[in-house]
């Protein structure tokens, strides 16, 4: 069984087998000198013939995918899996920002296969299907993190700037954040809300964690933001305003 090797920025370092190695603030791998980032988050250490990944930290949580985004976890403080892909996918949050890192086994004890294919040779993954403006929504989100080479960090903007870069009032970005993540919880989407129906304060980065680890959305949708902002502009050019209530990307109601 060989060591497990960890990419992150750019950089890779190796995992020895006696003792864990630890990821977060203060740690083997320093993460970020982010206040809300645990000092030790994340450890990786040898068990049983096994290699796991454990979440030692108290309050963040972080979602774990294989190299195809069809197998998902949510990793809950005290809580442990094991590393069974030769690619494993981290993806969490702390404060507004958020961090991805991948664990690479070169052992592979679980296979998934590929269970819908369009005629292209495209994969659809998971029985979740997103409107445009949802996609939409999702994407200027994620931007920072889809943007990324390798794996690393990424910002995740505020509602109200998020609204801003699609053209939309916060009233209606809110409104449909609200459709997307009620969407999500209902396929079983864990993080998405509160206790008694509340809706969970950090969604919007929870939302990002499972859209990019699960290829919900990913690099091929930058487009559709660039899209949208051609639309807005020419809009306001026409006098018109964007229909925030459509579901196709800059439809246009004039004004």
């Amino acid at each position: 069984m060989t060591n497990p090797r960890i990419e992150f920025c750019g950089e890779w370092y190796d995992v020895a087998d006696d003792e864990p190695f630890y990821i977060g603030r203060d740690a083997d791998l320093v993460i970020d000198e982010n206040p809300f980032l645990h000092r030790r988050f994340l450890a990786v250490s040898r068990e049983n013939g096994l290699w796991w990944l454990a979440n030692v930290g108290t309050l963040l949580s972080a979602t774990v995918s294989d190299d195809s985004g069809q197998v998902q976890a949510w990793l809950a403080p005290n809580a442990r899996l094991p590393i069974v892909f030769p690619t494993l996918n981290v993806l969490f949050s702390a404060g507004s920002t958020t961090y991805d890192f991948a664990i690479h086994s070169g052992s592979e004890y679980f296979a998934t296969s590929q269970l819908t294919s369009a005629s292209t040779g495209e994969t659809t993954v998971g029985p979740i299907h997103l409107t445009t403006s949802q996609r939409l929504l999702v994407v200027a989100l994620a931007e920072d993190i889809l943007k990324q080479n390798s794996p690393g960090r990424g910002e995740i903007p505020a509602s109200a700037d998020a609204a801003a870069r699609l053209g939309w009032t916060q009233t209606a970005f809110n409104r449909k954040l609200d459709n997307v993540c009620d969407k999500l919880d209902r396929h079983g989407v864990q993080g998405l809300r509160g206790g008694r129906g509340k809706l969970a304060t950090n969604r919007r980065a929870r939302l990002v964690e499972y859209a990019v680890s699960t290829r919900l959305v990913d690099a091929d949708d930058l487009i559709l933001l660039e899209r949208n902002a051609a639309e807005v502009e020419a809009a306001a050019s026409a006098g018109a305003e964007p229909d925030e209530s459509a579901e196709t990307t800059g439809s246009i109601t004039p004004s």
